[in-house]
């Protein structure tokens, strides 16, 4: 039986921010300055989990967006989840995460999204596997693009809103990117232990047609962000990496599980060495329908029957109607698609086709319905190289 426990936004208490400080340092071994991360996100986004005056775990919740079918969704990300060791494995963590589904319903948040330490847990509050966060590598040598249509510009010293239209016309195209705020941008320059970031255009400064942020360590040149935009633009890329060969022996990037700017390479040298799935819950399942976008040139209903044990304004049946790339959806309808809440994430998102959800149990539909949300929720495989 838990105690009574109470659910709170973090103050400006000086006891209770220490507390929360203590907490995160314990359960994220090396974690780079919590006192420095809880200023950067804000006392006001951190909740906390507390009985009587002992605070028992917290976590942060940080308002944002994310692209879906080339439109913004308002998102609210969760990040530093911790509960102190006394209180593990009594039902606090569920408890804490079961408030903040709630209180982001009543505050009209459409998605939330999450890097999930352990899935068990995410998913007993709503969340699923909905997209990618890739690590790639390729040895310098083996790139052997000479090519470089493009002059590369350094930005000295570096002016983040000179990337902010260049990163936005890539990102709406892809589902799953970050429409960043400030606390990203500024994650990007931080510099860890002396290591200097670098930042380039790429192309003319008054036409730039893409750019690269990076540091170089231990014969590593590691990409911390880019975005491209033409062809030239990635040849230049991969050109000017080329040229780092008499000192760089790796090039590390973030990007898809199947990389487009590989098809540049003459030969399949780049490889994913490392690859984790980050977790979406779907918050408001009509605000979350209505505010995304969709492919242009359909006209379809598709009838939801969802099951969501938390949110029982979301426990019901809906019909998404999709015509010139948006989606109205209203009470009711057939049901001919059933799924509970944690299914319609990487239906949502795109990760999964509702063939490959039905064979995992995730969902269960008419071939109509199928076929229907096959076409509504087709797009770019969601991807981000934001972690948070």
């Amino acid at each position: 039986m838990l105690p009574q426990l109470e659910y709170s936004i973090l103050t400006q208490d000086s006891e209770d921010i220490q507390q929360l400080i203590t907490i995160i340092d314990q359960c994220f071994v090396g974690f780079p300055g919590s006192e420095a991360y809880i200023n950067l996100v804000g006392v006001e986004n951190f909740r906390i989990i507390r009985q009587s005056r002992q605070i028992m775990g917290g976590l942060a919740a940080i308002p944002m967006s994310q692209w879906f079918g080339g439109e913004r969704v308002p998102m609210t990300g969760i990040a530093a989840v911790g509960i102190a060791p006394e209180y593990r494995g009594g039902g606090v963590a569920i408890a804490m995460l079961e408030h903040t589904v709630r209180e982001l319903y009543d505050n009209g948040v459409p998605i939330s999204v999450l890097y999930p330490a352990t899935q068990r847990l995410y998913r007993k509050a709503g969340y699923e596997q909905a997209g990618i966060y890739s690590t790639w590598e390729i040895p310098t040598q083996t790139i052997q693009v000479r090519e470089q249509p493009l002059p590369l510009k350094p930005l000295v010293p570096i002016n983040l809103e000179a990337f902010y239209p260049i990163y936005e016309q890539q990102a709406r195209l892809i589902n799953g990117h970050l429409d960043r705020n400030t606390f990203h941008w500024q994650r990007l320059i931080q510099s860890k232990d002396k290591e200097t970031v670098y930042a380039y255009l790429i192309g003319e400064i008054d036409k730039p047609e893409g750019y690269l942020i990076f540091t170089q360590d231990n014969g590593i040149l590691q990409i911390r962000d880019w975005a491209i935009l033409t062809r030239d633009a990635a040849r230049s890329f991969w050109s000017f990496l080329a040229n780092h060969r008499s000192q760089i022996e790796q090039i590390q990037w973030y990007s898809s599980s199947v990389d487009s700017l590989s098809l540049l390479l003459p030969e399949q040298t780049a490889k994913i060495i490392s690859q984790f799935r980050w977790f979406l819950r779907v918050i408001d399942v009509v605000k979350a329908l209505e505010k995304r976008g969709y492919p242009l040139g359909i006209s379809v209903e598709l009838h939801l029957d969802i099951r969501d044990n938390l949110i029982p304004e979301n426990n019901s049946k809906f019909t998404l109607s999709v015509s010139n790339g948006r989606g109205e959806v209203s009470q009711g309808g057939n049901g001919d698609l059933q799924l509970d809440i944690r299914g319609l994430a990487p239906l949502y998102t795109g990760l999964f086709t509702p063939y490959q959800l039905q064979l995992a149990g995730q969902l269960a539909g008419t071939e109509t319905a199928l076929l229907a949300a096959s076409q509504i929720f087709a797009g770019v495989s969601p991807w981000m190289p934001d972690f948070f």
